[in-house]
């Protein structure tokens, strides 16, 4: 791929803006710096598109992120991740939260484009959400995060969340589980289904129909309701392992066996989603799929930069990141009662 500003910017070690202005104007350069500057932009190739120099040398650029829901810890390291790789590349970022209220967020997207951000990043309150499709003519680059129509032809990063269910199904199967349940808004979320496609594809060699247990959301309150219900079967009755949506489900059910007396993973075994910093502080560290979340954030960032700064020549590109499996206390075999072939 050819150089960017941002490759010139890192290779010189200086700020974005700090090229902009040798480029532009670089009497505001200090001699020594636009040496390096110019060192870098030889060896390195950089060719500026007019799309490069379309704003004032030496303004901070600036990228919006529109986050569907800052109360959900996942998008709060997205944030995290986002901040950082922009604050090493010299970018500033407006964030902006959305409260899973769709008229909110294009009230917020709106007012990015008025504060004239170069470009947005955004985890929609849909994924779905046509209305985005305004952005191709108002000349607005973006860039999907996480949540996204896959045969959309904008950028997007996401995680393999087909993968990731499949790694949890396959683990609980290992550990001789028959007799297992999947916790989620099915119907209502992608990514939770996708989930449940992957679950289901682990289980399928052994023949295994997962019981359905579908809630409104995905919050903690959520998965204690879904506890709350199963608590009210006979024990015998009960799955022998649960997989939930996310790890907020996770805990939910977690805090809710606990209030009751059912032990786990002596009774229930149960996996989670998302690897938040909470799955390995609960009082039974919880076995999920970890999600890379922060570098859901940073990959957004050069993302973005990359269609700022190519213009016309980007080319729109999907990333979709490999989860992994973080076994931990939560899950164990089932009960050598329940065990059937």
């Amino acid at each position: 791929m050819m150089a960017t500003i941002h490759d010139v910017a890192r290779h010189a070690g200086v700020s974005a803006g700090t090229v902009s202005n040798v480029l532009n104007r670089p009497a505001y350069v200090a001699s020594s710096t636009r040496e390096r500057v110019q060192a870098s932009i030889s060896e390195l190739g950089y060719v500026p598109t007019p799309n490069a120099r379309r704003f004032p040398a030496g303004r901070q650029r600036t990228l919006g992120l529109a986050l569907a829901d800052l109360s959900n810890p996942f998008f709060v390291d997205v944030a995290l991740g986002a901040e950082a790789e922009a604050k090493s590349l010299g970018v500033g970022v407006v964030i902006t939260h959305n409260g899973n209220d769709v008229g909110r967020e294009h009230d917020n997207l709106n007012l990015l484009v008025q504060q004239r951000v170069h470009g947005i990043m955004i985890a929609p309150v849909q994924a779905d959400d046509v209305a985005l499709d305004r952005f191709d003519s108002r000349n607005v680059p973006l860039v999907y995060v996480d949540r996204v129509a896959e045969q959309s032809s904008r950028c997007w990063v996401k995680t393999d969340d087909f993968a990731g269910g499949r790694l949890a199904g396959a683990h609980l199967v290992s550990l001789g589980h028959r007799d297992v349940a999947f916790v989620g808004d099915l119907g209502t979320n992608p990514q939770v289904d996708r989930r449940f496609a992957g679950f289901m594809e682990a289980l399928s060699p052994v023949r295994i129909d997962p019981r359905r247990i579908v809630t409104d959301s995905w919050q903690i309150q959520d998965g204690r309701q879904a506890a709350a219900n199963l608590a009210m079967l006979p024990a015998r009755s009960r799955p022998t392992a649960i997989m939930c949506g996310n790890d907020l489900l996770a805990l939910g059910v977690l805090l809710e066996f606990a209030h009751r007396g059912i032990r786990v993973p002596q009774e229930i075994s149960i996996v989670g989603f998302d690897d938040l910093v909470w799955a390995q502080a609960a009082t039974i560290p919880l076995t999920t799929v970890l999600q890379p979340r922060e570098e859901l954030g940073r990959r957004a960032v050069r993302m973005l930069l990359d269609e700022i700064d190519r213009g016309e020549s980007h080319t729109h590109h999907h990333d979709l990141l490999v989860p992994e499996l973080v076994v931990r206390d939560s899950s164990a075999a089932p009960p050598s009662s329940r065990l059937s072939a």
